[in-house]
């Protein structure tokens, strides 16, 4: 096995030791459902608090399930590893009855910058958003 992959799963493991403890992962609600290099899978249950003037899930909360899976999936190719840049398109509403899916995957995992994609889906496959991201290793 190449050091990389050694670095990789060992990312993998510790985040997912640490997805059971981190406390805006219990305030928000979030489960990671899936962790692999490169890639997470986190789910999110919508609440009528979430829901503003309009009658929908207001977009900042979609954002927080878009944003815990590009955390993971980037930090699982390298920890520490912070966000840069975040851009997320909203292609149609959530309510509060819906349960969010929200799925990142690395496309470019660089020496000083990773590129990242996400998709948000609800509970029958809607896609809610489209997301991208960057980041850069701190060390």
């Amino acid at each position: 096995m190449e050091q990389s992959d050694i670095s990789a799963e060992k990312n993998v493991e510790l985040l997912k030791a640490k997805a059971e403890t981190e406390p805006i992962a219990s305030f928000l609600g979030t489960k990671l459902v899936e962790l692999s290099s490169g890639y997470a899978k986190v789910t999110m249950k919508m609440k009528p608090e979430y829901v503003n003037f309009n009658g929908v899930v207001f977009g900042g909360v979609i954002a927080c399930v878009a944003d815990q899976a590009f955390a993971y999936a980037t930090n699982s190719v390298h920890t520490p590893n912070v966000a840069t840049q975040f851009n997320i398109h909203f292609i149609a509403s959530a309510t509060a009855d819906d349960e969010l899916t929200a799925e990142c995957r690395v496309v470019r995992a660089g020496r000083r910058v990773c590129i990242s994609e996400m998709t948000v889906t609800n509970q029958n496959g809607k896609l809610i958003a489209r997301a991208s991201g960057t980041t850069i290793p701190l060390s």
